[in-house]
């Protein structure tokens, strides 16, 4: 099964964007961050992601734009071993909070983690309700 991330997965809403700041819970596994909301999906994708690098810790866009993309390259490649029945849809955003480069094996290990931390934080949920 070849993994992608199609412009359907991305999160370009400016109100998705400004709740999950707002209303947002978060996981950390430093130096990523997660924000995730639930959202009221009308469409046919789960989850809606998008990435986002401090500009105040990486004044070059060259860097910051090379970090968004490990990040989402490493979203890529665990999204579909994650989330293969997972309930409802959901709003991600991740940040990246460290101040130097990362190696890609670093972001995917802390990706993996946060994912794992997310489905145990959602299945948590579920069985309160």
């Amino acid at each position: 099964m070849s993994s992608k991330f199609p412009k359907k997965e991305k999160l370009k809403s400016e109100t998705h964007i400004r709740r999950l700041f707002k209303e947002g819970k978060s996981i950390s596994s430093y130096p990523l961050k997660l924000i995730y909301l639930p959202v009221n999906g009308t469409s046919d994708v789960k989850i809606k992601c998008g990435v986002t690098v401090s500009k105040r810790n990486f004044k070059s866009a060259v860097n910051r734009n090379r970090i968004k993309r490990l990040l989402r390259e490493s979203y890529r490649l665990n999204k579909d071993k994650k989330f293969n029945n997972i309930e409802g849809s959901f709003a991600f955003l991740f940040l990246y909070l460290g101040k130097e480069m990362p190696r890609y094996e670093d972001v995917e290990r802390h990706m993996k983690v946060i994912l794992k931390q997310f489905l145990i934080k959602i299945s948590n949920e579920d069985s309160v309700k």
